[in-house]
């Protein structure tokens, strides 16, 4: 039966096709895994991982957790860290199948949503490197899934997976929240409103509550910080967009050719007949761009909806073309998709040699492009942050060595983002190196140890000479730059760091600290 299924071994069936898909991702993500470098954000995972807590300044703690069993089993290196981001990604691509199959959809239909997920380039890019992101893709997937089967007509003991699937995708990145919001909204506007009046419903509710408490617990013992931190984001560093840029955004994120089929799922999701049903997925999508719109949020902080479109996409694809008897269109889609698909993946992920690929988005005439407020060199901003590290941290490592070992004994190492002290902390141990202090997001909770900072070897702010000299002379007898960074790839803020070795400070950052802190 092409249009549906009628038995489990038909489903097995239906699925060959999406394993091969994500299996295909699989292979190739980590083929590429080892190129280019650790990625920013990556360096700061592998701290906050040797730091576990409730609660961190910019994240709750699930992904941390995860990261410390993955570096205690496989280790440090970039294949082993980054498997399970890839392997997110495949299951995401299975799961949209799984929905596909369950709205109705066929061989096609599942395969096309499968291709979908795997062919945007803002969710194959996820798989690319460790973070929240590709985890937090894999739970809304997961949550879309289930709630699916349950307006499909299952047992409404399914919210209580549906529970636990949301208090486990809270502790690992807040997102889930605007999806129930959005779900929420969704089932109050349409006849799913009866689920709320079911015990099971809320058994789900406090299940998520429950598992989501501990961090709670945690941010009101610290003051909230994460709240402090998302404002900060929200005004200061994310670009902010207006309605037709997001949803611009959303089309070149997610795949021009892939668009028909996540819009055909949005008026699958309202208009038609049979998908109607499910009218409370395209509500949720609706809320849930509408608040990343108003919160000037990043693009990409809608795309873990997409794989629920896509799968209510591909189902209406697949019989709107056995309707009208043009089969064609079925190969033009795949071709165009997949044809897009190989043009963009080298964006997505690291394909090519860096000095490639620099000539092959001028050959586009495609420049660089970030999210925040931030200058860009000659790559875009989550190719540059995985440049320039090590050769940071040895330049560090060089005024290090011009101390005494008495001074080596007691030398306080500041640096200015949680960059470029995971850098430190990482890269550091092979030069002999203490660990770096930080007052940005979760470092200015660790402190600055028991270090006074009279001997220091500092990383100035991304100013002049002569205004940090000015500023460190008010703090310290001796001020000397001892190295500047140069670094080609890199973000340009990273490039020409000046470093300088302090000495006779007139307090300590002790008393310091609490002035130093920033989160953002």
């Amino acid at each position: 039966m092409e249009n549906g299924i009628t038995q489990k071994d038909e489903t097995s069936t239906y699925l060959v096709v999406p394993f091969s898909i994500a299996l295909a991702q699989l292979v190739i993500q980590m083929l590429f895994h080892g190129n280019y470098g650790y990625f920013r954000d990556e360096l700061y995972y592998i701290a906050c991982s040797k730091h576990l807590a409730f609660g961190y300044v910019d994240q709750p703690p699930l992904s941390l957790v995860i990261l410390a069993a993955v570096r205690w089993v496989l280790g440090d290196s970039l294949h082993a860290i980054r498997f399970l981001p890839a392997l997110s990604i495949s299951a995401t691509s299975i799961l949209a199948a799984l929905m596909a199959l369950r709205l109705g959809g066929g061989r096609f239909a599942s395969g096309l949503a499968a291709l979908c997920v795997v062919a945007a380039p803002v969710l194959l890019g996820q798989g690319r490197y460790f973070s929240m992101n590709s985890i937090d893709i894999l739970f809304w997937a997961a949550a879309g899934y289930v709630v699916v089967r349950i307006i499909s007509g299952d047992t409404p003991r399914l919210w209580l997976v549906f529970g636990l699937i949301v208090g486990l995708g809270l502790q690992n990145k807040y997102s889930v929240g605007f999806l129930c919001i959005g779900l929420v909204a969704g089932i109050l506007l349409t006849p799913e409103r009866k689920h709320l009046a079911t015990k099971w419903f809320w058994l789900g509710v406090l299940i998520a509550s429950l598992l989501f408490l501990p961090h709670i617990v945690w941010e009101l013992k610290n003051g909230i910080p994460s709240l402090e931190f998302m404002r900060n984001a929200s005004q200061l560093k994310n670009t902010p967009t207006t309605f037709l840029e997001f949803f611009e955004g959303q089309l070149r994120e997610l795949n021009y050719f892939c668009a028909p089929i996540w819009l055909l799922g949005l008026y699958y999701f309202f208009f038609d007949s049979t998908g109607r049903r499910h009218r409370a997925l395209a509500w949720t999508y609706l809320v849930v761009f509408i608040i990343m719109v108003v919160g000037h949020g990043k693009a990409y902080y809608l795309s873990p909806v997409y794989p629920m479109l896509f799968a209510g996409g591909a189902v209406f694809f697949e019989r709107l073309t056995a309707q009208l008897s043009r089969r064609w269109l079925k190969t033009t889609m795949v071709g165009g998709i997949l044809v897009l698909t190989a043009i963009s993946a080298p964006f997505a992920i690291p394909i090519l040699p860096v000095k490639t690929f620099i000539a092959y988005q001028e050959f586009f005439g495609i420049k660089p492009h970030a999210d925040e407020k931030s200058s860009l060199g000659v790559l875009p901003q989550h190719y540059a942050d995985e440049f320039g590290w090590e050769e940071m941290v040895a330049v560090i490592a060089s005024a290090y060595q011009k101390l005494t070992p008495e001074e080596q004994a007691k030398c306080f190492i500041y640096v200015r983002n949680y960059g470029e002290a995971g850098a430190v902390d990482f890269f550091g141990a092979k030069y002999g190196l203490p660990n770096a202090a930080c007052a940005h997001n979760s470092y200015w909770f660790w402190g600055p140890g028991d270090r006074t900072g009279d001997v220091a070897i500092i990383v100035g702010g991304s100013r002049t000479l002569l205004d940090n000299l000015n500023d460190l002379n008010r703090r310290y007898q001796h001020v000397e730059l001892a190295g500047t960074t140069k670094l080609e790839y890199s973000m340009p803020y990273e490039n020409g760091k000046m470093i300088f070795i302090c000495k006779g400070m007139n307090t300590t950052f002790q008393k310091l600290w609490p002035e130093e802190r920033f989160f953002i």
